[in-house]
């Protein structure tokens, strides 16, 4: 493959195959074992923008069928040229010689560019720092949703502490702007920690600076979801005009993936509660074809994807909070829904929070159809859960169910009280539990 550069001969191992850089990135993450690489990052070594470290490099080649070497030498040439580039650029051009006095400013001036040019060479984080933060918060990100808060909660905090750390120091702009975006997504899983501990105010201070660090990387996907989250703030702090607003203004970024679909399904559950009915319906409308649009791929998995089984756990809240009985039975369809696509999903995948939510959400709606029998059975599964994993957002869904099933058309029923007694000690239980959550949004 001669005097191949790295970024033409990936290009070239691609293209043979018919293979687009999305392709590429899903064989590496399978190779992996792990969501790290997005069509993104190929296009970004294509284009020599960035070089894959030796790490990368030995994924590529399995990829392709290739010896390790042959990427490895690619890597030299363009580095090479790259250095030759710059030193051509470098060569003065004198056509006469200058006084001694000129020459000696020349020299100085030339040892103050050689300062400088030690300067940046003494970078804090190379392409392998970056690489390795950016596969540390593709992991957090998707453990997030299924595994207990105490497992990750640790690690979250002194990552995004290192990733600030690094930006204090100095790195090349492609790798400051990288950081910024990981500092952002690692802010984004510290205001969801808080969101569902119940501090919406640290979730606010979390999510601000989340919005600070994606501005300074200009990253729109980030921008479009840091404002889901605000919105989610703001919906959990009763504020439901404000996070439908929040929702609709967070629709104005460019973004990629599942964001859009997020944004929407946000928008019309606040508007639902706000008693738009009007609005929710409509929003609800422009979730489903949201979600039939089949958008791109999430460039990380986890927290930061609003896969089909979330959104139709959002859809069951929303058609709740709606009412009337073909509301409710759309939302009985729509949790059941969720459940489902949950269940047939990898281990990794399963949301915990949400299928409480989803449970939760075909018990009210069974309740609201007068079925009792029905809701006893939803609930079985939440009620049977340890305490501690339950967010603050679900105690308080079960609060509310309480409080319903003490209406004066349940009284008397056996039924009602038992479940009613169940759920305050559930609730009562997981609000006072001194171990952080599972993370249901």
């Amino acid at each position: 493959m001669g005097d191949t550069g790295i970024g033409a001969l990936l290009v070239r191992l691609r293209t043979e195959r018919g293979w687009s850089q999305q392709r590429v990135a899903d064989e590496c993450n399978t190779l992996e074992g792990r969501a790290t690489k997005t069509n993104k990052e190929i296009g970004r070594y294509e284009r020599e923008v960035r070089m894959p470290v030796p790490y990368t490099r030995k994924y590529l080649a399995q990829v392709f069928g290739v010896d390790a070497a042959v990427l490895d030498r690619a890597v030299a040439v363009s580095k090479s040229r790259r250095g030759s580039d710059d030193a051509e650029e470098a060569l003065p051009v004198r056509l006469t010689v200058p006084p001694r006095t000129v020459m000696g400013n020349v020299s100085a001036d030339a040892v103050a560019s050689a300062d400088f040019a030690r300067l940046i060479a003494q970078c804090n984080a190379d392409e392998f720092v970056v690489e390795q933060v950016e596969a540390d918060v593709a992991r957090l990100a998707r453990a997030y949703v299924s595994h207990p808060l105490l497992e990750l909660y640790a690690e979250i905090k002194r990552l995004r502490n290192g990733v600030f750390e690094l930006l204090r120091g100095r790195q090349h702009p492609r790798q400051t702007t990288d950081l910024y975006v990981a500092a952002s997504r690692l802010c984004g899983l510290s205001a969801h920690v808080c969101l569902d501990l119940g501090d919406y105010g640290s979730a606010a201070t979390h999510a601000r600076t989340a919005r600070a660090c994606a501005g300074a990387a200009g990253h729109e996907g980030m921008l479009a979801w840091v404002r889901a989250v605000e919105s989610l703030i703001a919906y959990w702090n009763g504020h439901y005009e404000r996070a439908a607003r929040l929702a609709h203004s967070g629709r104005q970024h460019r973004a990629d993936g599942t964001v859009v679909a997020r944004l929407v399904s946000l928008e019309a559950r606040a508007l639902a509660m706000a008693g738009d009915r009007a609005g929710a319906v409509a929003a609800l409308a422009d979730a489903e074809r949201s979600r039939e649009a089949m958008p791109g791929h999430d460039e990380v998995p986890g927290i930061f994807a609003f896969p089909a089984a979330k959104q139709f756990a959002y859809a069951g809240t929303s058609h709740l909070a709606v009412g009337g009985r073909k509301h409710v039975q759309r939302a009985i369809a729509s949790a059941e829904t969720a459940i489902r696509l949950y269940r047939s999903a990898e281990d990794d995948d399963q949301s915990v929070g949400d299928l409480f939510a989803a449970h939760v959400d075909l018990a009210r709606g069974h309740l609201l159809l007068g079925d009792l029998d029905g809701t006893q059975a939803m609930l079985g599964f939440v009620l049977d859960a340890p305490p501690e994993r339950m967010s603050a957002s679900i105690v308080r869904r079960l609060t509310a169910l309480g409080q319903e099933l003490s209406g004066s058309q349940y009284r008397g029923a056996a039924q009602a009280v038992h479940l009613r007694e169940r759920l305050q000690q559930t609730a009562v239980l997981a609000a006072s539990s001194a171990h952080p959550p599972e993370l249901p949004t």
